[in-house]
C-alpha cells in the first residue's frame, strides 16, 4: 500500500512540475514587437471605424488571425485628443469632427517619447494592434472608438 501510494505521489509530482515548466514557458515567451515588424494593413481611421460599425464580425475576420490575435495595422488620422492614462502611457485620439467614433491609440512606455512633437490636428500615422473595435453601445446610447494598443507613431503626415 505504501509503494501504491509513493507512486501516486511522485508521479503527481512529475505532473506538477511539467505544468508549472509549461506555465513559466508561457509567461517568459516574447511577446511579438509591434514596433519592429511590417504592418499588414494600411488604413485611414474613418475607414476602419466604418469596418466596424457597418459590420463588426467582417470586420474581425479580416483584422484577426485564427487565434484572434489582431494584425498589424497602420492608421492614418488626424490627432483630435491627447492625454495620459492611468499606467502614464500616452493615448491619442484619431477622429474626425464629423465621425461617430474614433481610434484611440495607446502607446507604450517605450514609445510614449515618440509622441513630443505630435499635437491636436496633426495628422499622423500610427502602427498597433486592435484591442476591440468600434460599436454603438445602446444601453449608453454612444459610439464606442476602436481600441490600439502597443502603438507607435510611423510617420507625421503632411497634406
Amino acid at each position: 500500500m505504501k509503494k501504491i501510494a509513493r507512486k501516486v505521489w511522485v508521479i503527481s509530482a512529475i505532473i506538477l512540475l511539467i505544468i508549472t515548466a509549461f506555465l513559466v514557458f508561457q509567461f517568459q515567451m516574447p511577446h511579438r514587437d509591434v514596433v519592429s515588424l511590417e504592418a499588414d494593413y494600411s488604413i485611414s481611421a474613418n475607414e476602419l471605424v466604418d469596418e466596424y460599425l457597418l459590420d463588426p464580425k467582417k470586420a474581425n475576420q479580416k483584422y484577426l488571425d485564427a487565434e484572434g490575435d489582431s494584425k498589424i495595422l497602420s492608421v492614418n488620422g488626424k490627432v483630435s485628443k491627447f492625454e495620459k492614462d492611468l499606467a502614464g502611457n500616452i493615448v491619442l485620439l484619431l477622429k474626425q469632427e464629423n465621425s461617430k467614433a474614433g481610434i484611440q491609440c495607446t502607446f507604450t512606455k517605450k514609445t510614449n517619447k515618440h509622441t513630443k512633437d505630435i499635437k491636436i490636428g496633426d495628422l499622423v500615422q500610427i502602427k498597433g494592434v486592435i484591442r476591440s473595435g468600434a460599436s454603438y453601445d445602446a444601453d449608453l446610447q454612444m459610439y464606442e472608438d476602436v481600441i490600439l494598443e502597443k502603438c507607435d507613431i510611423k510617420q507625421s503626415l503632411e497634406f
